[in-house]
């Protein structure tokens, strides 16, 4: 009965990842016409050019820097943002809706809205700090780790609420009858918050974890808008982009794509060793 959806998702999603692997196995290119072989030695030479740069490993770097500090502030303002709005009683849907505002917002035209409130003459940021008596002529897009940071602070405005609302629908399944008996018992808000809410929420959090880092790990539209990957903001969807669209080489590309690919699936697998051994003691 469900062989017609699993030929699907296959078609869909499984011969796209096949395809990339075998073009990441073979020296193709499309600046050298008929050029079609295995990437010697073995058909891992692909794999071995892309090991072996400077520039992986510097884009592997951000991009892991980059999801790491992304995904602890959007966990950090998520929760806050979920708790306040679970208290929230008259307004709770206008308030909801407000909240996603950043999250409907296309991150292209979200990159362009922050790359002019960081603009270095009139942006909103630096006058801000002019006002303030600090130094105001900062580039914060033209240096290095200035435009780090832009790209963590717009990534963060954006998807924070995404996050808000997964773990609010996670809140809303707690009994409120477990927190007035922790209550009752003398537990502190923190106690209650410590106890009960963060093991009670753990499988809303591991969806949470798992969306977002996957997002982060493949991050390509918001660094290429704002800075086409200079200035310490390289990734690796960006870097695998360069070898494939703007340089034609696709073997090498296919096989960042693939290495990229495979960064992701360890970083989930990760994630769910960490976090169901213990979904038991939650019940």
């Amino acid at each position: 009965m469900v062989s017609p959806a699993i030929a699907v998702m296959v078609l869909v999603a499984g011969f796209p990842v096949l395809y990339a692997v075998w073009l990441s196995l073979h020296e193709y290119s499309l600046r050298t016409p008929g050029l079609s072989r295995w990437a010697a030695p073995f058909a891992l030479g692909n794999y071995l050019t892309a090991l072996s740069s400077q520039e992986f490993w510097s884009a592997l770097r951000t991009t892991l820097a980059f999801t790491a500090i992304s995904v602890v502030l959007e966990l950090a303002l998520g929760m806050a943002m979920a708790l306040l709005m679970q208290r929230v009683a008259r307004g709770s849907a206008f308030l909801r809706a407000a909240v996603l505002v950043p999250w409907s917002v296309l991150t292209v035209v979200t990159a362009i809205m922050w790359r002019s409130v960081f603009d270095p003459t009139l942006g909103f940021v630096n006058t801000v700090l002019g006002a303030l008596g600090l130094p105001a002529d900062t580039v914060w897009l033209g240096s290095t780790p200035q435009a780090f940071v832009v790209m963590v602070v717009a990534d963060v405005w954006k998807t924070a609420p995404f996050m808000a609302l997964l773990l609010l629908a996670g809140l809303q399944g707690i009994p409120r009858e477990t927190y007035e008996a922790a209550a009752v018992d003398g537990a502190s808000a923190w106690q209650r918050f410590w106890r009960i809410t963060l093991p009670l929420l753990r499988s809303a959090l591991l969806v949470a974890l798992i969306f977002r880092t996957l997002d982060a790990l493949r991050i390509f539209d918001l660094p290429y808008t704002l800075t086409k990957g200079a200035f310490g903001t390289d990734t690796l969807s960006l870097l695998a982009f360069r070898q494939l669209q703007e340089q034609g080489i696709v073997g090498l590309g296919s096989a960042l794509s693939v290495l990229t690919f495979l960064v992701v699936m360890a970083i989930s697998v990760i994630y769910i060793r960490l976090m169901r051994p213990n979904a038991g003691s939650a019940r």
